[in-house]
């Protein structure tokens, strides 16, 4: 499924060929200008962002899911009803799914209030720099923290959150996707700074996800790069000023 979406973003300019609306060249990607915001432009930015959410948060998601699969043939093996691991997934993938669509129409409004450049990238110092800002000191906050443990303990969560049958994995996915979303949802945000379809910042990004629920010391990490963004997003502002 990774595979599939990396493959996605780094080919649609092929799989995208024939637009009624003008192209622009990111990183040998076409994708469209969206001058005119009618029904066919603001489906496709949401599949794009759809897609881009699946490549960036499906990896950091995989200890969970392999440790549900685990927990599930050990039921298995003692008579108990299996539950599909899809759609476990699946519930994970509606909350990233809803984010989506959520951050289709954030990029409508700047585009809007023509803060958005064609590449779709911030023009505003000030705004980039606030939300390098935002979410470094998000890094920081108890709620990230909280969010955190949650993503970085999967038999802790599937223990307490363990429902039974096909509606119970979906909601168990629903709930660890929002423990997710609360722990990633401003970081995503940056994407809007260095270009939503840079894909080096895309994967930068993907990467500091994973290492924070992965690592050992991956709150230590988040904390270290939250810094680093305040600094950053300070150092642009007063440019700007």
């Amino acid at each position: 499924m990774v595979l599939l979406a990396w493959v996605y973003l780094f080919r649609s300019k092929p799989a995208m060929p024939d637009m009624s609306m003008s192209g622009m060249d990111m990183s040998g990607m076409d994708m469209p200008m969206l001058r005119q915001w009618d029904v066919m432009a603001i489906l496709l930015l949401f599949v794009m962002w759809a897609v881009m959410m699946v490549a960036m948060m499906v990896p950091s998601a995989a200890p969970m899911i392999l440790a549900f699969l685990t927990l599930n043939h050990q039921r298995q093996m003692a008579a108990r009803p299996l539950v599909p691991v899809g759609i476990f997934t699946f519930g994970y993938l509606v909350v990233w799914t809803a984010f989506s669509a959520t951050a289709t129409l954030a990029q409508w409004g700047l585009h809007k209030a023509a803060l958005l450049s064609p590449a779709m990238v911030v023009t505003s110092p000030l705004l980039s720099g606030g939300l390098l800002v935002a979410a470094g000191v998000f890094q920081w906050t108890p709620l990230k923290r909280a969010c955190l443990k949650g993503c970085r303990s999967p038999l802790s969560f599937l223990m307490s959150e363990w429902r039974g049958g096909k509606s119970g994995a979906f909601v168990m996915g629903l709930r660890h996707g929002a423990w997710c979303l609360g722990c990633c949802w401003v970081l995503m945000a940056l994407l809007f700074v260095a270009g939503v379809m840079n894909l080096l910042w895309v994967a930068l990004i993907a990467l500091l996800v994973m290492a924070e629920k992965i690592l050992a010391r991956g709150e230590l990490l988040g904390r270290v790069t939250g810094a680093a963004l305040v600094a950053a997003g300070v150092v642009l502002m007063a440019r700007a000023w």
